[in-house]
This record gives C-alpha cells, sequence and structure tokens, in this order.
C-alpha cells in the first residue's frame, strides 16, 4: 500500500478531494514536467486545469464564486499535487494570499476581485515582500509608498518575487510611516492590492532570475508607481500584523507540499527498490501531524504562528532527506532526467531555506516560544 493510500484510509473526509488532486495531475506526468523544465517554461496548461477544477480557489468562499474548503482541505490540495510529482510552487500563492485578502481586505475587494479569480480570469499570484537588504528580517524592507492625495507614489525594490510575470494581481508590503517616526517596530507598514496589469510599464519593471530550479521568480522594481487610495488593505500602518495570515498560510501549505514530496521520494526509492523503504518515513509521519495541527489552528483563527513554523522546519526537512535517501537508492540514475528524481530533488531542496530559513525559524521558537532573548 502507497503512502498515499494509507493516508486516504484514515481520512476519508478528504478521500473524494485527493483522488481528484490524483485524477488531474495523471495528465500531467513526468516528461510534461521535464519539458517545462528544459524551456524555463511557466505550466500554463496545469495551472489552468487547476483552476478549472476549481482548485485554486479552494479557499475563497462560495458567496465569491469559490469552493469554500477549509485550510486543512487546502493543504491536502497542495500535498496531492506534490506527491503525484508535479509542482505546485507554479501557482500556490494564489492560496496563501487568501490569509491576507479574506481576513482583511474590504466588501468592495472581495466583490471586485474574488469572483474573477475564482473563474480564473485573474490570477493573485504575486507576494511582494522580501527585499535584497532586508532577507527575511521584513521590517527592515525599504520600499516606500507616499501618499500624494487619492494616489499613494511606490519607489522601492522586491526580490524573490515568483511568478510574477504571470500574474495579474500582486499583494504589496511597503512603507508609509518612515520608522523611526513609528511608536513599534511593526507600525508603518501598509499592504496593498497592486494591479501589476496596469502597472507595467507605468513604473513596474519586473526582471527574471535564473536559478537552478523552474521556479519563474523575479525581482521587480517600483519607480513613482501610482497606486489608487482604494488599494489598500485594511488600515494604512498596520499592514505587518495583516501580512502574518499569508506567511502564516504560506508555511502550512508550503510544508504540506513537503509532506507531498517526501511521499512521492519514498514511493519513488520503494518501487525501485523492490522493498518498502523506512528511512526518513517517521520524519515525515511526525511532520504531517504537525501540518495538521497548524491547519486546524488557522482555520479556526487562532494564534499559529509556532505551529507554522515548525510543520515548516520539519516538513522541509523530512522531504529533503525522503529526497537525499532516492537518490542514494537510486544510485547514478538518480541523477538522470528521465527518472524525475533530479528535478524533484532541485525543487524540494529551496524549501529548507525558503519561504523562511531553517536558522530564522529556530529563532523564532526560541524567542515567541521558550521565551529566550532575540537572537537577530
Amino acid at each position: 500500500m502507497t503512502a498515499s493510500a494509507t493516508r486516504d484510509s484514515a481520512h476519508d473526509d478528504l478521500a473524494p478531494i485527493r483522488e481528484s488532486v490524483r485524477a488531474l495531475c495523471a495528465d500531467f506526468p513526468g516528461e510534461y514536467w521535464r519539458r517545462l523544465d528544459r524551456e524555463r517554461a511557466y505550466p500554463e496548461e496545469f495551472v489552468t486545469a487547476l483552476t478549472k477544477a476549481g482548485f485554486l480557489a479552494a479557499l475563497i468562499p462560495e458567496e465569491y464564486g469559490g469552493s469554500g474548503l477549509t485550510m486543512t482541505a487546502a493543504a491536502a490540495i497542495m500535498e496531492e499535487i506534490q506527491a503525484s510529482g508535479c509542482n505546485g510552487a507554479a501557482c500556490h500563492a494564489q492560496m496563501y494570499t487568501m490569509g491576507t485578502l479574506l481576513r482583511h481586505g474590504s466588501i468592495e475587494h472581495k466583490k471586485r476581485y474574488l469572483p474573477a479569480i475564482a473563474r480564473g480570469e485573474l490570477r493573485l499570484q504575486a507576494f511582494g515582500v522580501t527585499e535584497p537588504t532586508s532577507g527575511t528580517d521584513t521590517l527592515n524592507l525599504r520600499t516606500t509608498a507616499v501618499r500624494d492625495g487619492d494616489h499613494y507614489v511606490v519607489n522601492g525594490q522586491k526580490i524573490w518575487t515568483s511568478r510574477a510575470e504571470h500574474s495579474d494581481l500582486m499583494l504589496l508590503l511597503a512603507r508609509t510611516t518612515p520608522r523611526e517616526q513609528t511608536a513599534s517596530r511593526t507600525a508603518g507598514l501598509t499592504v496593498f492590492l497592486v494591479d501589476m496589469r496596469a502597472a507595467r510599464g507605468h513604473g513596474l519593471t519586473i526582471r527574471p532570475i535564473r536559478t537552478m530550479m523552474n521556479h519563474a521568480t523575479t525581482e521587480v522594481f517600483f519607480e513613482n508607481l501610482r497606486v489608487p487610495a482604494e488599494a489598500v488593505i485594511g488600515r494604512e500602518g498596520e499592514g505587518f500584523r495583516y501580512i502574518l495570515s499569508g506567511m502564516n498560510a504560506e508555511r502550512i501549505l508550503i510544508a504540506a507540499e513537503c509532506i507531498g514530496d517526501a511521499k512521492w521520494f519514498i514511493d519513488k526509492a520503494t518501487a525501485y527498490a523492490g522493498e518498502r523503504v523506512v528511512f526518513g518515513y517517521i520524519g515525515m509521519r511526525v511532520a504531517e501531524l504537525m501540518v495538521r495541527e497548524a491547519a486546524a489552528l488557522y482555520q479556526a483563527g487562532r494564534d499559529c504562528g509556532a505551529e507554522a513554523n515548525m510543520a515548516k522546519h520539519l516538513a522541509a526537512e523530512a522531504s529533503w532527506a525522503a529526497a537525499d535517501m532516492c537518490v542514494q537508492t537510486h544510485g547514478g540514475f538518480g541523477f538522470a532526467e528521465e527518472f524525475d528524481i533530479e528535478r524533484k530533488f532541485r525543487e524540494t531542496r529551496l524549501y529548507t531555506v525558503a519561504p523562511i530559513s531553517t536558522n530564522l525559524v529556530l529563532s523564532y521558537i526560541a524567542e515567541h516560544v521558550l521565551g529566550l532573548p532575540r537572537s537577530y
């Protein structure tokens, strides 16, 4: 019995969703992903299929045309995509950006954008937070948005903004009050929902970054970009608190993807070796349980920062261990393109570094859970 089948027997409520995702992914076998990897191309057909099936609208409420599913169900979708050998990084932002938009966006924002996103007419795939000089220390970002009448003028730069070339909308975090004028470290940051269709060529420039995996990531430059005041999500200056919803959702969903990757590697190695490969299985199961705990807390509206960070850390480590084991099991064939292992090996390595590195996770747990002094 495969890892996927074992999981379904224990969680029958999600079995139909898992089976539907696997059926869809079966139409996108290894040769599809190998071709895209060679061409450094975006999986348009795959993303379109997920959209038509309603999976990318999983967290959008039914009243806005979405599927109205829970975070636990969304995590199952992303897990099955990876466990099927596909790559959910091409589109996962459309789920985790919902954490900010649904919880803090206005009724007008939701009515205007969510139905079109659910139908696939708009893509909300870009998350503009990280900067070259701030890295994962978000509070040190330098991109500014200065009020000018009924607009804000944005200047600055973002990096590792994946899917910017393939997105219509971007959630952008910018500083609206100079840091020295704020009462706390977390104040003075504001979230904007930027229409990238109007912004391209009018103050917004996107430059692709070639990396070791086909991840469609970019750096984005803002030069006197005028953004309407109604693009502000929630209240000006409170954006860091809002963006945490998206960050926690991101970590939970990426942790679920890592669980899927780990199961793919374990099943692949098992099939090749002709016997059950237990190396890394226990670590994967522990991580899987933490993902479920974090997702349950998130959908209940409770603080899940510690659990989301721990889930991401455990899942990324389990996936990387399984990837290494799978390559070792296959020997030289593990490096051959046709086996898909080297592609998945490169893809899953990313998540021990992003969206938050191992050291930052450990620092977070030390400070916010164990009460130790801030280490950075």
